[in-house]
């Protein structure tokens, strides 16, 4: 079966970009954390019938990609779909447990310390763990809290990496954060907004491995901003993915995280409850996705848009048509 296209994805992606490109605007103008940039038209009822599903992701090449997918596979089950790319989880993550956002692509680890400190406070202790069927867990117990609840989980793994030029790695000898924090010099860093508050970012890089970190750049994670500021000398570190199928291509070598420092992080669709429980189908869409993306297909996928240029919505075409998920 072919992938029913969305006459008005793209329009909707080019109406959006001036969204992702000025959150801060946004915010200031909304009040509320968006909510004008995420007005819902979810539909209600079980079963798909045309229903609209409001479809809202960190907009990167990854969660483009994993948005693309879960669009074809609803609108596959009968749904509408309607993609929202913004600049990173805090512009949806709200939304998406009071009704505005109906599915989110994400991270089990990083999604579930997200809600951890909204529910429990910002100096609450760390819940996720390596482990991602604990930490899964532990994210459906916040969920039930925070009216989302996450799906199956994905063997596919993304999980937070520090990057360096080779030519950094091989003049200094820096192939391990342990080398990293060995290195008699302070580094900048570029990464996402977040970064300097989270407890797998530059906290972790600081009090784990001993990185002395002389600047930080709010560039994003993995974004093409950071791998550009890691390349051209502007930081010596960035934040990455493990699954960046684009770093050998950039003269990129990922640090080894030698004291297994990191999180599971699984890529898991979260959906609205109230929405889940009136459209269960919606599970089935997306969980046959789960069972069969591997962090192999991820770096795949991401490199044909990062290194070959292709459009995000065509590499998932391509992925589903080629598994028989669509």
């Amino acid at each position: 079966m072919s992938i029913l296209r969305r006459p008005s994805s793209t329009s909707v992606r080019r109406a959006l970009a001036a969204v992702a490109a000025t959150p801060l605007l946004l915010l200031a103008a909304c009040g509320n954390g968006g909510e004008d940039a995420l007005d819902s038209g979810s539909g209600s009822g079980a079963g798909g019938s045309g229903d609209e599903v409001v479809i809202a992701y960190q907009d990167y090449t990854e969660m483009q990609i994993m948005a693309e997918m879960y669009a074809a596979l609803l609108e596959d089950a009968g749904y509408a779909p309607t993609l929202k790319g913004l600049g990173d989880r805090t512009l949806y993550a709200g939304e998406l447990g009071s009704g505005g956002v109906d599915v989110a692509p994400e991270y089990v680890s990083s999604m579930t310390e997200y809600l951890n400190k909204d529910i429990n406070g910002p100096d609450a202790k760390p819940v996720a763990s390596p482990d991602v069927d604990e930490t899964l867990a532990t994210l459906e117990e916040l969920g039930s809290q925070a009216g989302v609840t996450p799906l199956q989980p994905a063997e596919a793994e993304d999980a937070n990496a520090f990057a360096v030029t080779t030519e950094f790695s091989e003049t200094n000898g820096v192939t391990t954060l342990s080398d990293l924090g060995n290195y008699d010099k302070p580094v900048a860093l570029a990464a996402a907004p977040d970064c300097p508050d989270r407890d797998d970012c530059k906290l972790g890089l600081e009090s784990v491995y001993g990185v002395e970190i002389s600047t930080f750049e709010p560039l994003g994670f993995g974004s093409t901003q950071t791998k550009d500021a890691v390349t051209s000398g502007e930081v010596e570190v960035g934040q990455v993915g493990t699954s960046d199928g684009s770093l050998q291509n950039l003269g990129l070598v990922v640090l080894e995280d030698d004291k297994d420092w990191q999180n599971a992080e699984n890529l898991v669709p979260v959906v609205n409850t109230e929405f889940l429980d009136a459209h269960p189908d919606v599970a089935d869409a997306l969980n046959k996705l789960s069972d069969t993306l591997t962090t192999e297909d991820l770096m795949t996928l991401n490199a044909k848009v990062d290194s070959e240029r292709m459009l995000p919505e065509d590499v998932a075409s391509d992925y589903l048509t080629q598994k028989g998920l669509v």
